[in-house]
This record gives C-alpha cells, structure tokens and sequence, in this order.
C-alpha cells in the first residue's frame, strides 16, 4: 500500500478529467493508495475543502497559507482555530517562493514564522513549500525551533545540502512526479542519497503528473508511477519503497488514521 503525501483534491478539475471526486479516490485506492492528504492553500478556501473530503475517513487535510497566496499578514488566530479541527493533521502548505513572488518576500517570511508557531502549539508537523529561498527557509526553520513539530519539505527540488540540513532537523524530505522528468538531473541525484526513513512520496495533484502523463491533469492514482520510478533510482523493488514511505508518512503525521 502507498500514500499520496501531498495533492489538492479541491482543485481538480472534474470536468476535464470525466470524474468525479468518488471515482478519483477509486481509481487511486485500485492501485492500492490507501491514504490521501489534501493541502490547504488559503484559509478563507479551507471550509470549502474541508466540506468536499468530510466524509472520506482515508482523506486528511491540512490547513494554511501558500506563500504565492500571501498577500497580506497572517491571521494567526484563525489558522488555529480552522487548524484545531480533527481532520486536519499539519499545518500549511507554508513556506517561502521567491521564484514567483519577488516583492513579498517580507510577508511571506512572517507567515512563515506564524505557521512555525502555529504547529509548535497545536503539536501539529509542517508541510513546507520553498522555491529559491533555501538560506532563508532553513535559517527561519532554525530560528523559530521548527525541528520541535518536525514536517516535510514537499515537491523537493532543491540541491542535497538543503534536503540534509532539514534532514538533520528531524524533517522529511517529499519527492513528486517530478522525478521523471528528463530535465530533472539533479533531484534524481538527490532522491539517491535521501536515506529511506526520510522519504515521502506524493503527486501534488493536479499539478505536475509524471511521465508518462505529463501535460495531463495529475490524480492522485499517479503517485504508483512516482514511487515505481523512485524505487527504481534507489534500487529498491516497488514493495519495499511503498512500505517504507508509508510507515514514513504515518509516522509523522500521526493524527493521520490508518486503514
């Protein structure tokens, strides 16, 4: 059995896919998915998504503020009172993206920080995005005793140093589809040194699908193709990368219910 780590089940577009949401979790449960988080990006969106994955037992959720969604500061208050809810298990997405978003690297950084507190308080871990800040998302998540909630850097596709650095923080490291992307030269590299006990595995869906679908709506069904090719970079056979990163995955997020 696997996990998706990581994927935005109120954002799929039914529509262009001819699905609807029971038929997307049955499609992935028939390749043996046996458990999904869906990521918050707003908290002003977040009852909406809740409401959409309420009565899924084997859906989870988070609850936060993307940082490309960062316009203004965060509501602290609110994020706990949304976050304290049972469903959700972690705190974000959160984080730091100076690729996209040049001129809001200030906000960005407090709500990062807001979030960090946030998830030491409610003993909920992080799920971190981070695009072209890594000094400053490691250096923030040093500052603010991030490693005492612990959490994920998601989609990683930063250089070895940094995926160590949150390693020795007591951090997982998530790796999407992509991995199989041909131009993709140095994740593989670093997914080769990721020590298995640190690894995760998600789709971010509807984003980014693997090989051989890319271009195409990514679903959550496509995390089997995300571990069958990391497992063959690792030298692991499918069993054996699909039992580790889902005793990975309920490891940290412990609030998550098992099947």
């Amino acid at each position: 059995m696997i996990v998706d780590s990581h994927c935005h089940l109120d954002r799929l577009d039914f529509d262009k896919l001819d699905l609807n949401l029971d038929q997307v979790l049955d499609s992935a449960r028939a390749k043996k998915v046996e458990h999904f988080l869906c990521v918050s990006v707003t908290l002003d969106q977040f009852p909406s998504m809740l409401d959409k994955i309420k009565n899924y037992p084997d859906v989870s959720a988070s609850c936060g503020v993307h940082p490309l969604d960062q316009k203004d500061a965060l509501d602290k208050q609110k994020l706990i009172n949304l976050a304290s809810h049972e469903k959700v298990v972690a705190i974000g997405e959160t984080g730091l993206d100076y690729y996209y978003s040049k001129d809001t690297h200030l906000v960005q950084q407090e709500s990062f920080v807001g979030h960090i507190e946030v998830a030491n308080e409610l003993n909920k871990p992080l799920i971190i995005h981070t695009r072209d800040a890594r000094e400053d998302t490691i250096n923030l998540m040093r500052a603010h005793n991030a490693e005492k909630c612990s959490g994920v850097l998601h989609c990683f596709t930063e250089n070895w140093d940094m995926a160590k650095k949150a390693i020795d923080m007591g951090f997982y490291i998530s790796i999407s589809g992509i991995v199989t992307f041909k131009n993709a030269v140095e994740l593989k590299d670093v997914v080769k040194q990721i020590p298995l006990d640190r690894l995760l595995i998600e789709t971010d869906s509807p984003y980014l699908a693997p090989v051989p679908y890319r271009g195409k709506t990514n679903q959550p069904a496509y995390v089997e193709d995300v571990a069958y090719y990391i497992a063959q970079l690792k030298g692991l056979s499918f069993n054996e990368l699909a039992e580790a990163t889902t005793n990975n995955f309920y490891s940290l997020f412990k609030q998550a219910k098992r099947a």
